[in-house]
């Protein structure tokens, strides 16, 4: 006679079942341990997958945004510096043509102009850190002020036409359909500056400024006054709208900072697990594997014999 194990083939597949169920389980809490995420493909996500990707793309321009407006907030910054400075050689110049008039002495005013057309016009062609000049608009290849010398500006029909920028200052894009403007054209904030060196150059040209000046220099230079005047209130009034502009960059860049945080933890929710959790059902996984192969084993050597009484002597 025959002794057979007491578990069915039927019993030994379902144990079968339950190992390998068991692995897979115990696989699936090994890598979330180990990578931190719920899943690394798309079906351990399931339905929250559409979501997920939404608001990985959403997360994704707002980076983008952050990048554009930290990069905007340091050449508005930039600006910032530049515009006072410009404004202070407007007023410099001022004081220099008021002293020539109330001394009735020219004869230090044209290196006093110059050094401050030397100054203003390489401001005016600054180039940003990609090589692009910070107040060329969309013409930010070439130099927006075309002269080099003070003495260049006699030639020209007026002092527009030292400028060759563009018409459309530069811009940036802090959220989805808002945008700010950033750029300074050259020419909005030096033309007037420019107009007030090119009567001076014009000046002299014509008959030199000396130690003593004639009564149509004084006159001449009584005007300039009033357009250097004029020059120093239109760059105070582009640093004013410069400081508004890094205002609300400044607002925007905190905006994206919280919206990034959101859409951050928002991601975390849905894709990353909760490391205690994943810890302890590790564990749990790994038991449930050693009692399946255990009993499975054990089934397995156990026959008949086990249950029939020891033989009478």
């Amino acid at each position: 006679m025959t002794i057979d194990r007491v578990a069915t083939n039927s019993q030994s597949q379902y144990l079968l079942s339950q190992i390998m169920q068991a692995e897979s389980n115990l696989d699936t809490t090994q890598a979330q341990v180990t990578s931190g995420k719920v899943s690394t493909t798309y079906g351990g996500i399931g339905d929250k997958t559409a979501v997920l990707e939404a608001t990985r793309s959403v997360a994704d321009r707002t980076t983008g945004y952050q990048t554009a407006t930290t990069n905007a907030l340091t050449q508005v910054n930039e600006q910032d510096s530049q515009m006072s400075s410009l404004s202070d050689l407007a007023n410099q110049l001022r004081t220099a043509i008021t002293t020539a008039v109330g001394n009735n002495d020219g004869s230090t005013l044209m290196t006093t102009a110059q050094g401050i057309f030397d100054q203003a016009s390489q401001i005016l062609n600054t180039k940003d850190a990609n090589g692009n000049y910070l107040y060329g608009g969309d013409q930010n290849t070439q130099p927006p002020l075309t002269v080099s010398d003070m003495s260049d500006l006699t030639a020209l029909p007026s002092a527009s036409a030292a400028f060759q920028n563009g018409t459309v200052a530069s811009s940036v894009m802090v959220a989805d359909g808002q945008t700010v403007q950033t750029g300074v054209l050259a020419s909005d904030v030096g033309t007037q500056l420019m107009a007030t060196l090119k009567s001076i150059a014009d000046l002299n040209a014509g008959t030199p400024l000396t130690s003593v000046l004639t009564t149509a220099q004084a006159s001449s230079l009584t005007t300039a006054i009033g357009t250097a005047t004029n020059a120093a209130t239109t760059v105070n009034n582009v640093a004013a709208q410069n400081g508004n502009v890094y205002s609300q960059l400044q607002d925007a860049s905190a905006n994206q900072t919280t919206m990034s945080g959101l859409y951050s933890t928002f991601m975390s929710n849905i894709e990353n697990v909760d490391m205690g959790t994943a810890i302890t059902q590790l564990n749990q996984n790994q038991v449930a594997l050693q009692a399946a192969v255990q009993v499975t084993s054990q089934l397995g050597q156990i026959s008949l014999l086990n249950y029939l009484p020891a033989p009478v002597a």
